[in-house]
């Protein structure tokens, strides 16, 4: 009998699964250019907890929600670079299957599995987005919908959620071809794992993770699984109370299934965005389940170890609705969450002990449930205990354990072929460190140009100089890395990186330092003047912020060379950081003389065209301000939970209702 396949499978005289490549073409945009200026700001998160609410909480949770929380997404880049003009797009796809079910998996955006596909009954389990429409929901902005998001780092969603990870193919513990996915994951500095396989037979997909900690010191971490399914359905998990957390940034522990007179286990009976963290008791299985009118849909179900499940819903208010649309496509039907944890709630890191590691098992498959059960008006317990019992039969939770036990020595595999690459970032880790990770290999050949000076910086101690104008690489901000810039030669592009270290460190005066150092000798003034504004900002020195951003543009535009993208991106991300800056000291004139040297393409662009109003505010042209709304446009990086159009709509209109295709609000009116 295989192992946890869910139910018997036939005699075959050699396994079927199948990995293979293959290629998804769909509506879509392309990612674009990473923004070039290395993200200082504070990190603009939308999940911080009220003070208030940290009172009464159980001393674990209070414990690990104030446990190493994410400040910076340094060393990574902001991706914002995409936009909302569709065309048809080919991704990458890596598809496995065996006679049950098809997976398919988008390995250059984050391990993504965009579909789950049933056979023996034709079904759909997960929400497979029909466009690919990135939006500013990750840590460090593009991010997509649908299917199965492997999220790893700091609350929210993670940087990888657009970028490539390492595949392979590796032999399951039954014998059949496994997809392993892999990657170092840089806001924490940890390399993780992602197992898929499909057991001859099994209705389910069998997924193992691996985090490990390679370290010397104990490290935060962070891990959502999170399952985008139509929004049509009762979600349904062990528990009978629930923590709930919205956009009012509030957390209050609440009952489950009704709360505040309306059974909130459906996700169209909220009206504003919200999650649901479930309180399940120690002990009991852990489950989630997404059921349609006729008790059909998908559960999902681990060992012990991933402890927590949640809902989010986007409601059925104007905002969430609106979000609905901007992500996916209008008419093509809505989506909610249902998502698996290593903890309570995603507002919460555990702690990793040094050289530890932590390790689990998730099974994804069908579920049929009697829906007079699943959905009989008032008994909850009877509903849940039907899925339990349902999920008892076609996956026993025996079978769930073994089939972890059984994974755990192929977990260290070697990988057979290759299927996929992802970054460099990994193998310059363990040519700093001399380290091998069995299973997960970071191989030298991956190596690219962004870790090419920093291999130099390693091998020869110094950073080095570029052998032509452009903006900076990015910049790597760990302790060890700092420690090298710090006794490297002091040349500009050193103090420049030595600088953002600093800053990520919380060493805010040598920071300022060492980049006033750099000015001295730079052939580049404006990396070093646009660090030193933010610096002059966050101190409050918003006159002098102002005056080093008008001169970092200056030099920009003195430098740059027009057309090619990557000037391109940096003339849109300074330009934008300067006219606000201005604008802040009501310096209008200047902030305009900005605006006009910005590249015409960009003017074109929503953010741009948002930009374009307040301008016109300031200069006291309210009508011009408000034809800009009038004539539309669409901010392709609008920040989850950002309230800016609505407040820019207020002043422009303030007799005015906001326009429902700018209603993006997703709490209720302060």
């Amino acid at each position: 009998m295989v192992i946890g396949a869910g139910r018997a499978p036939r005699r075959r005289e050699a396994a079927v699964t199948d990995i293979r490549r293959e290629a998804l073409t769909l509506p879509g945009v392309a990612l674009g250019p990473t923004n070039p200026l290395p993200p200082l700001h504070p990190l603009d998160e939308a999940h911080r907890i009220d003070e208030r609410s940290r009172e009464g909480l159980p001393l674990g949770m209070a414990r690990q929600l104030g446990y190493r929380p994410l400040t910076s997404v340094l060393p990574e880049r902001i991706r914002d670079g995409y936009g909302r003009d569709r065309a048809p797009v080919t991704l990458d796809t890596i598809v496995i299957e065996n006679d049950r079910l098809r997976a398919t998996v988008l390995p250059g955006l984050g391990g993504r599995v965009a579909s789950l596909w049933h056979k023996p009954t034709e079904r759909e389990l997960l929400y497979r987005n029909p466009v690919f429409q990135p939006a500013d929901f990750a840590l460090n902005g593009a991010w997509f919908s649908g299917g199965i998001e492997w999220n790893i780092g700091a609350t929210g969603h993670t940087t990888l959620s657009c970028a490539p990870l390492h595949a392979a193919r590796v032999e399951a513990p039954d014998g059949t071809a496994m997809l392993r996915l892999w990657e170092w994951e840089r806001l924490r500095d940890l390399p993780f794992q992602v197992d898929l396989w499909l057991p001859d037979g099994s209705d389910f997909l069998y997924v193992g993770v691996r985090i490990r900690n390679p370290h010397e010191k104990p490290a935060p971490v962070y891990w959502w699984s999170n399952i985008a399914v139509p929004e049509e359905r009762r979600v349904l998990a062990p528990a009978e109370e629930a923590w709930h957390f919205g956009y009012t940034h509030t957390l209050r522990r609440v009952p489950v299934p009704v709360s505040e007179g309306a059974d909130r286990t459906y996700p169209l009976n909220s009206e504003y965005p919200a999650d649901w963290f479930y309180e399940v008791e120690d002990g009991r299985r852990r489950w989630v389940a997404a059921l349609d009118d006729a008790g059909h849909g998908l559960v999902q179900t681990s060992t012990d170890a991933l402890r927590g499940r949640k809902l989010f819903v986007w409601g059925g208010g104007t905002g969430g609705r609106r979000w609905q649309d901007w992500l996916t496509e209008p008419g093509t039907g809505g989506y909610c969450e249902i998502q698996a944890g290593l903890a309570r709630t995603q507002l919460e890191h555990v702690r990793l002990e040094a050289e530890g590691e932590f390790s689990w098992l998730e099974a994804y498959g069908p579920m049929a449930a009697d829906p007079a059960l699943v959905h009989g008006a008032g008994d909850w317990g009877a509903a849940v205990g039907e899925v339990e019992r349902r999920l008892g039969e076609v996956l026993p939770r025996a079978d769930v354990d073994a089939a972890y036990a059984a994974w755990l020595p192929c977990a260290d595999a070697e990988p057979g072929e290759r299927l996929a690459d992802g970054s460099g970032w990994g193998a310059l880790e363990l040519l700093r460190t001399g380290g091998k990770l069995a299973g997960t290999p970071f191989e030298e050949s991956t190596l690219g140009a962004a870790q090419e000076p920093w291999r130099e910086l390693l091998e020869t101690g110094a950073f080095p100089e570029p052998r032509r104008v452009g903006p900076p690489g990015p910049t790597l901000v760990a302790p060890e890395w700092r420690d090298m810039l710090e006794t490297a030669p002091a040349r500009p592009l050193s103090e420049y990186h030595l600088g953002v270290a600093q800053w990520h460190a919380g060493d805010r005066a040598q920071a300022v330092r060492s980049w006033e150092r750099g000015l001295e000798l730079a052939p580049s003034l404006w990396p070093l003047l646009r660090c030193l504004a933010v610096a002059d900002a966050a101190e409050g020195f918003a006159e002098r912020a102002a005056d080093r951003y008008a001169e970092a543009f200056d030099d920009l535009c003195a430098e740059r060379r027009d057309g090619g993208e990557v000037w391109v991106a940096v003339s849109a991300a300074l330009g934008r950081e300067a006219i606000s800056a201005l604008l802040s000291v009501g310096r209008v004139q200047a902030a305009r003389d900005v605006w006009d040297r910005v590249h015409p393409e960009t003017r074109a662009r929503g953010r741009f065209r948002l930009l374009e109003a307040e301008l016109l505010l300031a200069e006291g042209d309210v009508p011009g301000a408000r034809e800009v709304f009038v004539a539309g446009f669409e901010v392709a990086d609008l920040r989850e939970g950002a309230e800016v159009l609505a407040d820019l709509w207020a002043r422009v209109a303030p007799d005015e209702p906001l326009p429902p295709a700018y209603d993006f609000r997703m709490r209720p009116d302060a």
